[in-house]
């Protein structure tokens, strides 16, 4: 038994080895190119050069154009995941995208590894044309085949948000096999042009209906911890940084899987917003935060998403109890992205090393 307990140990420091390595590779290429996590609010897929690699024999280097573009996956609780992959520049990348999010073994595998898995059908083909900022999607018929609806409305709604990333497109519209249909088989409208709407809207009790409020996107920590799950939710009143702040302390909704990225007990003293700095009061409970695993850096990165969703909005500073809180670096830069795919795989490297050696002791 201890030559298992030995093995397994060192199996974990391996694990750990690695990831700390693949790390401290993404800080130097980080501090090589400056922070490259800007200011938007908003994900665009873009062409982004990488380190020049030599080729086998070291004679001379090798350019190559890698682009980022966003997928969506969904968690095994039906939630639409936005997750930022990094491809090789190819002619059609919004068709390449959309193609990464269809259920085969590859596809399957880099999702599972996240904790997500594809939204599309097995075998559906795609062919995707674009002009005039709308995008036209004709799938083939296995697209149709859904007997679940809410996978299947998950499927629209992915793609919809997937092409809508890209500036060229403001819309879409989507055929199977070839002819225009009003909807699926399990009933997802799909009739006329498809626009970019709400993502993991909340259902309410009081019968309130997203043209009667206004709708706040919330950002909660995933079933594995590390993946953040955008959720949009329809308030009373003014849809403004203060009502998403007030409504991110409170939470999921109670029937919901995900969970808070703020500490219990967490309150709100006020929120500030003047020439796109915003600052974010919160009782002494919030220090609790930086007592987290990751020493709170998600539940930061979850208040600087909800804050960035909001048209000005460049900087956000936090106070306990009118303190300026010095959080460290660059915690509450805010995120271009969501998720990004290479610091998920990173962060799930680790969450196991952990959990063998933990499992030793």
């Amino acid at each position: 038994m201890k030559g298992l307990s030995d093995q397994r140990r060192l199996y974990a420091l391996s694990a750990v080895l690695l990831a700390l390595t693949v790390a401290m590779c993404c800080v130097w290429g980080l501090w090589g190119k400056g922070n490259e996590d800007g200011a938007e609010a908003l994900p665009t897929p873009g062409a982004v050069e990488t380190p020049v690699p030599w080729t086998a024999e070291g004679e001379r280097p090798v350019s190559e154009k890698l682009v980022s573009t966003v997928v969506y996956f969904q968690d095994n609780y039906g939630y639409l995941v936005p997750v930022m992959k990094t491809i090789a520049s190819q002619p059609g990348v919004a068709r390449a995208t959309l193609e990464m999010m269809v259920d085969s073994p590859a596809n399957d595998m880099e999702a599972a590894r996240l904790g997500l898995r594809p939204v599309i059908p097995e075998n559906t083909k795609l062919d995707l044309d674009i002009s005039g900022g709308t995008a036209t999607l004709d799938m083939s018929r296995e697209a149709d085949s859904f007997t679940d609806a809410a996978a299947e409305r998950n499927m629209v709604e992915a793609i919809v948000q997937t092409l809508t990333e890209f500036p060229t497109v403001d819309q879409v519209k989507i055929r199977v096999a070839g002819r225009e249909k009003d909807s699926l088989q399990c009933g997802t409208a799909i009739g006329g042009a498809l626009k970019r709407d709400s993502i993991n809207l909340e259902g309410r009790d009081d019968g309130l209906l997203p043209s009667q409020a206004d709708v706040v996107t919330l950002y909660f920590a995933g079933e594995t911890g590390s993946v953040i799950v955008p959720v949009s939710r329809m308030v009373y009143g003014k849809g403004d940084v203060e009502t998403a702040v007030v409504e991110l302390i409170k939470g999921p909704s109670a029937m919901s899987p995900l969970e808070n990225p703020l500490p219990s007990g967490c309150g709100l003293i006020g929120v500030k917003q003047e020439n796109g700095h915003v600052v974010v009061n919160f009782t002494r409970e919030f220090l609790a935060l930086f007592e987290n695993e990751d020493g709170g850096r998600q539940a930061l990165r979850a208040l600087a998403l909800t804050c960035a969703q909001f048209d000005g909005v460049q900087s956000v500073e936090i106070q306990v109890e009118g303190v300026t809180y010095d959080v460290g670096g660059e915690a509450l830069a805010l995120p271009t992205f969501v998720n990004v795919e290479s610091v998920l795989a990173e962060e799930a490297i680790l969450a196991q090393a952990r959990a063998l050696v933990d499992g030793d002791e």
